[in-house]
């Protein structure tokens, strides 16, 4: 069994989130009979959304469940150094356009790329796993491999700048 990492923090929201679901289950089931006493369940579409509805929550329940015992739990507060490994912020720029691009590696469950973070599983996660500040490193993307050097690695606000 792989143990997948997340910070305290992940694990935390994660947490809260099965309780909520698992609060959510009564109120389901009681849908779902009261829709079941309406009659003909064929074309009862308040049954239908809640066997549904039921369905999305054991479904995510279960995820939740079977990956809680795999974590790796980590406080970022405890990492730093000089090369890219989860919890590292890193600063890279595409080599041919000049673009700069900021990322939080974090694991797959609580990944955010809209937010700035993205897994460390993902095409530029792995290629930039291991790397220092100045390493070039090639990502293929949709629109063809780009080229990014690594400008920056943080950790908590302290970390290390390349200058050319």
């Amino acid at each position: 069994m792989e143990s997948i990492p997340i910070t305290v923090e992940g694990f935390r929201r994660l947490e809260r989130e099965l309780e909520r679901l698992k609060k959510e289950r009564p109120g389901v089931i009681l849908a779902i009979k009261e829709a079941r006493e309406e009659g003909d369940l064929r074309e009862n579409a308040g049954y239908e959304a809640a066997r549904e509805r039921q369905g999305m929550l054991e479904a995510r329940i279960n995820y939740i469940e079977s990956r809680m015992a795999r974590f790796n739990v980590i406080d970022l507060a405890t990492l730093g150094g000089d090369q890219v490994i989860f919890g590292a912020t890193v600063e890279i720029e595409d080599v041919d356009t000049g673009d700069i691009k900021k990322y939080t590696l974090l694991g797959p469950d609580e990944a955010v790329p809209s937010k700035g973070s993205i897994s460390l599983l993902s095409p530029v996660g792995l290629a930039l796993l291991g790397k220092s500040v100045g390493d070039d490193i090639v990502v293929d993307a949709p629109r063809g491999k780009i080229n990014y050097e690594i400008v920056s690695i943080v950790f908590n606000g302290v970390g290390v700048v390349y200058d050319d």
